[in-house]
């Protein structure tokens, strides 16, 4: 199967040509501030129509299938860090796709239009202290009053969250079952008592800006609910499909740069009389490593053919997310032991690589959910 024709490569082209003119060159920079200026960096990305590949028309979008996000999400990869495509992912990938799918057409004018515009940058609130894989037991709360929400409770992990100008929330609407009791609400962050407790400080993805929020009597519009209430968890966990197969498809090239750096690296470091790459250890573990990359490039890309279909992609999108966390892990730890000392220096880009991917087994779903979910969809485990 071909998945990308022409209309697949100039997307890549035209990020391409962005990300070598206007993000690498400050990548750094931005790594070592702790994060970057995203609605400066969304606005370039959104001029050329990048923020909407697969949203609707009516509302700035180009309204193509999401084969085309999967496509601009591993041109990302070739960004020099992974915090800024995490963010862009974010905006594409986790806290728009409900929205646009379930969202009222003055919601979506409200929120999505100015999202794919670069206007405004969106963040993801399902994360909690007490609830991070564990969806069902979030404990923030939206009540009625009048015809408002009133939220009070917290998010925590939330990327992008010092700089959103709004968050898709997942929050208790009711007192029913987990799974039925929540709803996915817009949430302008300039709304009084939301309070940007802390910028967190972390291991890796280090451009990516990280908060922990708290929100205080904060009251916006019930019309401000995305689709039908109660079924934010169900919305949720449709998001988390496109989530988990962008981000998979973001570690692609990351992987591929690992692996061709270190060859050239190699290539000309000698020891002991000769060559590191003439050790055939060497050789054939970069060529199993290689090996498994494509083979997972092939998964994404039958997962992103099914979901553009029409068809249930979630155990493919599992399976995809399971397997690009753990072998990025293997490629960044297997790459930087041919380095020796240089590849704990941070000078090296393998030392920035090994951080930021260690992330990929946790956010967005650790490894073991993964495992559950696609133990489920075999049969071996109660639904």
């Amino acid at each position: 199967m071909i998945l990308f024709g022409e209309e697949h490569l100039a997307i890549q082209r035209s990020a391409r040509r962005l990300i070598e003119a206007e993000i690498n060159p400050y990548v750094d920079a931005w790594e070592d501030a702790g994060i970057f200026p995203a609605h400066e960096v969304f606005k370039k990305f959104a001029a050329l129509g990048l923020l909407g590949i697969d949203k609707p028309e009516a509302f700035g979008g180009l309204g193509l299938d999401f084969t085309y996000a999967v496509a601009f999400a591993e041109t990302l990869g070739e960004i020099h860090c992974l915090g800024v495509p995490l963010a862009v992912g974010v905006q594409i990938a986790m806290a728009t796709p409900a929205l646009a799918r379930h969202g009222s057409d003055a919601l979506r004018e409200e929120f999505l239009r100015p999202a794919i515009a670069g206007d405004y940058v969106a963040c993801i609130g399902v994360s909690e202290p007490q609830a991070g894989s564990d969806v069902g037991q979030i404990r923030t709360a939206a009540r009625k009053s009048g015809d408002d929400y009133v939220i009070d409770g917290g998010k925590m992990w939330t990327s992008n969250g010092t700089q959103a100008d709004w968050m898709c929330m997942l929050a208790n609407t009711s007192d029913g079952a987990p799974h039925r009791n929540k709803s996915l609400i817009c949430v302008p962050m300039k709304t009084p008592g939301v309070t940007i407790a802390r910028k967190l400080d972390k291991m890796s993805m280090r451009s990516s800006d990280t908060a922990q929020i708290f929100f205080d009597g904060v009251r916006v519009p019930q019309r401000f609910r995305i689709g039908e209430e109660g079924m934010g968890f169900i919305y949720q966990m449709q998001q988390f499909q496109e989530e988990r197969l962008f981000g998979a498809a973001s570690l692609l090239r990351p992987m591929e740069k690992a692996i061709t750096d270190v060859i050239d690296y190699a290539t000309t470091r000698r020891a002991f009389g000769r060559r590191i790459i003439d050790n055939q250890a060497v050789r054939f573990r970069l060529a199993e490593l290689q090996t498994d990359v494509e083979m997972l490039r092939a998964l994404v890309y039958r997962a992103a053919a099914e979901h553009a279909a029409g068809r249930d992609m979630t155990t493919l999108a599992s399976m995809a997310k399971l397997v690009s966390g753990r072998l990025a892990r293997q490629v960044a730890d297997g790459c930087l032991q041919y380095y020796g000392g240089l590849g704990i220096m941070n000078e090296t880009p393998i030392s920035r690589f090994y951080r930021d991917c260690r992330v990929t087994s946790i956010g967005g779903g650790a490894d073991e959910i993964m495992l559950e979910i696609i133990s489920k969809r075999m049969g071996m485990a109660e639904q």
